[in-house]
């Protein structure tokens, strides 16, 4: 397990330099919704990476900076490492969104773009290191990484003090934010119920969890791009997610689309595909548990796949 002491002291750490994100009440469907999408670089992400950078020695930020990512995890340890005056280089997918490679760079990150999906450019990213050298920092196959996405728990359940039978609902990839939050959930509020979700088109974690392999697995394109691609082998997210989820379920591309848009006609938040997993979860009853807490994890959609989607006919009486 991850100390719940860790997670407290990267929530001093971090604090500085984050957002307090809000909490809406969407009485509809009864669920109360993290809007993560406010936060610093749009994205839940500069969580895990800042508190992983502002404990590494000068030695280790004076090797450089190595990761990689499909586009926050990027961005949030481009900023990282400009506060700490370290040089970022990020390994992402030539399919990875335009805007995410954009930001990245516009944070002064070196972006190396690799042919295949995530996982061709994780594994080029860590044979980089290998090979080269570098202070390699895991997208969630860290113990400080996932210290720092689980203040995003602590900053909930100061929130949301009384949900003491809620279901939270938790897009998950890596595994990374939902094994940080499952650590502060499960110690502060143990009768809650931990669900995982992601997409269909990529189910890597979720063949993970409930088969316990992940060979054989689809990896299709997915707006749920955060969400796609294998589990690093040995990844000390497998473990814990395997202890502390309660349940872990899919949701199609038709869902991940509709929950984007809900998102923006009821609320107005502009939401990308992977933080729209968890809604579409409620939205099409994967989960019926109620009341629940749902975690968007960020808005780094690229626009005009944004303005498609809301430009089509939108259904009103979705998820009532």
């Amino acid at each position: 397990m991850i100390p719940l002491e860790w997670i407290n002291q990267a929530a001093e750490r971090i604090a500085p330099h984050i957002r307090h994100t809000p909490v809406t009440y969407d009485p509809a469907n009864e669920i109360y919704i993290k809007w993560e999408n406010r936060q610093v670089t749009g994205s839940f992400k500069i969580r895990g990476a800042l508190n992983k950078v502002l404990i590494l020695q000068d030695w280790e930020l004076e090797r450089g900076l190595v990761t990689a990512s499909a586009g926050n995890h990027g961005q949030g340890l481009a900023l990282a490492g400009k506060l700490a005056g370290a040089p970022v280089k990020i390994f992402s997918s030539e399919h990875a969104v335009p805007a995410k490679i954009e930001a990245m760079r516009a944070m002064g990150a070196e972006v190396n773009l690799v042919e295949g999906g995530y996982g061709e450019a994780e594994q080029a990213g860590l044979s980089y290191v290998q090979r080269e050298g570098g202070t390699w920092v895991s997208p969630y196959n860290d113990g400080q990484v996932i210290a720092g996405q689980g203040t995003l728990g602590l900053e909930m359940l100061e929130e949301l003090p009384n949900l003491f039978d809620a279901s939270w609902i938790i897009p998950t990839g890596g595994g990374g934010l939902i094994s940080g939050i499952g650590t502060a959930l499960k110690q502060k509020q143990p009768s809650c119920k931990l669900i995982a979700v992601q997409a269909q088109a990529s189910p890597f974690f979720h063949s993970l969890y409930h088969r316990g392999i992940q060979v054989g697995v689809d990896d299709l394109p997915t707006l749920a791009d955060g969400l796609s691609g294998p589990v690093e082998q040995n990844s000390i997210t497998i473990p814990l997610v395997r202890r502390l989820v309660d349940d872990f379920v899919l949701v199609s591309e038709e869902e991940i689309s509709r929950a984007i848009a809900y998102a923006w006609h009821k609320h107005s938040e502009r939401i990308e595909g992977s933080a729209a997993a968890g809604l579409a979860a409620v939205l099409y009853e994967k989960v019926s548990a109620r009341p629940a807490v749902v975690v968007v994890t960020g808005g780094n959609i690229q626009p005009q796949v944004h303005a498609r989607i809301v430009g089509e006919d939108f259904d009103p009486y979705i998820g009532q």
